[in-house]
């Protein structure tokens, strides 16, 4: 694979299409998306005192699939880098265009553009794959590489990624920007853990988007008529790292950089109910992330059966959903009125402010340059940790 610390030409262009849209959306604008409760400031539960103790993540939801009611809420539009878990958006995107069937041989060029110390499934150029296997490299391995083979199948990254900006809009998940499909640490590049949810709810009423996030474990080709196993990365899925798999299970996609740290949407059914939970950011790493997630659904098909709903998940606004208006900036207790961006630190604040424009264009290059180099030397730090997402 060619050195991808040096910005290529694609990749410049990727960005500027992605860095345009900031100057139409202020950092300063909260959203009140799905009900006033959710734009404050604070948990938001109808009692919060029972809900789980020693939840440490920077922002968590739990809602019920079906209804879409939001049963507590933390910082629910609180933006933060999402990682990995912005692939359930590509998927969104991109998984209904093309035939499971259908087979594609890799090239150099489809690989040129994956950032440098990202989570592979490993492509190879010059074999053939079917689409179905991509999506499981997606899935189950947080493939960058399979990410971007589908990208330039769609028509590039840059194309990709304005289609992906489009979905959000059309899901009215106007907490996200899309700067690169797979979810790794650009500038700019942020979700919310009910933009997250909005991603899960979506895909989930798709039989392959269920069918890819529910797959333990699959074959994948390595050339000629080898294969090598994978496996889902998702802990409450697969058991691994000494937690077992939470009863009900159904997915949907965890995420992972050094940058952003641990994010996390599952989604579980008992009795009847499928519930979807998104935690972002938890105080600490491995495990702690699952750990939060499965005492938020404890609660949920416990205490939460009846509680009463602090919001909701709006519907797409091409199935009808009605247009939800945005809080005025400033707006008291809104979360990320500051725009917090993808190095967000601990009190919300942001060093990376969300750029705007031309000059924001220009200034997301040439930081993009500098971030690619030196993500090297940050992956390599990350190494001795537990890489399992973007």
């Amino acid at each position: 694979m060619r050195d991808s610390s040096r910005l290529t030409r694609r990749a410049a262009l990727g960005l500027t299409a992605a860095a345009l849209p900031l100057a139409a959306t202020p950092a300063s604008a909260a959203t009140a998306i799905g009900g006033e409760r959710l734009a404050r400031d604070g948990i938001q539960a109808g009692d919060a005192s029972t809900l789980p103790r020693k939840l440490t993540a920077r922002s968590w939801l739990i809602a019920d699939h079906r209804t879409g009611e939001v049963l507590a809420s933390y910082r629910a539009h609180l933006r933060l880098a999402p990682a990995s878990t912005l692939k359930m958006l590509f998927a969104d995107t991109v998984l209904g265009k093309f035939e499971r069937t259908r087979t594609y041989r890799v090239t150099d060029a489809d690989l040129t553009d994956v950032p440098s110390g990202s989570s592979l499934v490993g492509v190879k150029p010059g074999i053939l794959y079917t689409v179905h296997q991509l999506w499981q490299g997606v899935f189950l391995r947080s493939g960058n590489d399979a990410v971007h083979v589908l990208a330039h199948m769609n028509g590039g990254i840059a194309a990709t990624v304005a289609e992906m900006q489009a979905k959000a809009k059309d899901l009215q998940a106007l907490d996200t920007h899309v700067v690169s499909p797979d979810g790794f640490d650009h500038p700019g590049q942020v979700s919310s853990a009910y933009d997250l949810t909005l991603f899960a709810r979506h895909g989930l009423h798709d039989e392959d988007f269920s069918s890819y996030c529910s797959t333990r474990v699959a074959n994948f080709p390595a050339g000629g008529r080898k294969t090598f196993q994978i496996q889902n990365t998702d802990r409450l899925l697969s058991g691994a790292y000494g937690l077992r798999p939470y009863p009900g299970i159904i997915g949907v996609k965890n995420g992972y950089t050094s940058h952003a740290g641990n994010t996390f949407t599952g989604a579980a059914t008992r009795g009847g109910r499928t519930l979807l939970v998104t935690v972002m950011h938890p105080a600490n790493g491995g495990n702690e992330v699952y750990k939060e997630a499965a005492a938020l659904l404890d609660w949920g098909f416990g205490k939460g059966s009846s509680a009463r709903a602090v919001g909701t998940l709006v519907d797409p606004l091409s199935e009808g959903g009605a247009t939800a208006s945005p809080t005025p900036s400033g707006a008291k207790g809104a979360p990320g009125a500051s725009g917090s961006s993808a190095s967000s630190s601990s009190d919300g604040s942001s060093p990376w402010p969300m750029l705007g424009g031309a000059a924001g264009a220009v200034a997301v290059l040439a930081g993009g340059a500098f971030a690619l180099r030196r993500r090297r030397a940050a992956v390599a730090a990350a190494k001795s940790r537990d890489l399992d997402g973007s």
